[in-house]
């Protein structure tokens, strides 16, 4: 029961540790036979996780709901089928889910003037799912756009452990990355993910620490 009861207070903590799970764990895995099959179940529950997460702010989670069932069934069906191009189109609902959901818990934080430790989490929570959105968009455009991006390893598609990499560095800040986006679609994507970091730091997580530092100084004035 306590367990249950920590999952319904902080569904943002689940979230956050499910994908840090998932990028501790997919580069082993993404060789493998059973790989891409054990990454589509670390998959279906981020997704869950996510509409769970949309669960708990102001936006619709019919929306969530709309883009999540495609994404879960054009995924099946692209992994049984062994076709591309539905994992493709599940990949396009994958990402708008996860900016979707990004939208929610930017909307659930600015809710309201306190920082709860849900909140805290959910900044965290926020970050990955923005990194995973634009791995997927860059996903996306180089099967669209084949060589849209070039790196130290051979081949014209990068595969999701470069992409997920590149989404990181870009994201941070820190730009470490050997993977290179030569396509000019594929750089108005790293654009707009450069663009989105710098703004998710500098409205986001700095008025969360502003009002943790005030609340802080309201406590020690008492």
């Amino acid at each position: 029961m306590k367990w249950i009861v920590l999952a319904r207070r902080h569904p943002s903590a689940w979230l956050l540790a499910v994908q840090l799970l998932v990028v501790l764990l997919y580069p082993s895995m993404e060789n493998m036979p059973a790989g891409r099959v054990v990454f589509g179940v670390f998959g279906m529950a981020v997704l869950g996780l996510a509409v769970w997460v949309v669960r708990r702010s102001p936006l619709a989670i019919w929306m969530a709901l709309l883009l999540a069932l495609p994404a879960v069934v054009f995924s099946v069906t692209g992994v049984l089928l062994e076709r591309h191009n539905l994992m493709m189109v599940a990949q396009v609902f994958e990402c708008l889910l996860y900016f979707y959901t990004t939208c929610s818990l930017i909307a659930y934080m600015l809710q309201d003037h306190k920082v709860t430790r849900d909140e805290l989490f959910a900044a965290g929570a926020t970050f990955t799912l923005l990194a995973w959105a634009f791995a997927f968009a860059y996903s996306v455009c180089q099967y669209w756009l084949p060589g849209s991006f070039t790196a130290t390893s051979v081949g014209e598609l990068r595969s999701w452990t470069e992409l997920l990499y590149l989404s990181f560095s870009l994201l941070s800040g820190v730009g470490l990355s050997d993977v290179v986006p030569v396509h000019p679609q594929a750089r108005a994507l790293v654009m707009l993910e450069q663009f989105a970091g710098v703004m998710y730091v500098a409205l986001v997580v700095s008025r969360l620490v502003g009002l943790a530092i005030h609340k802080a100084g309201r406590m020690n004035a008492r």
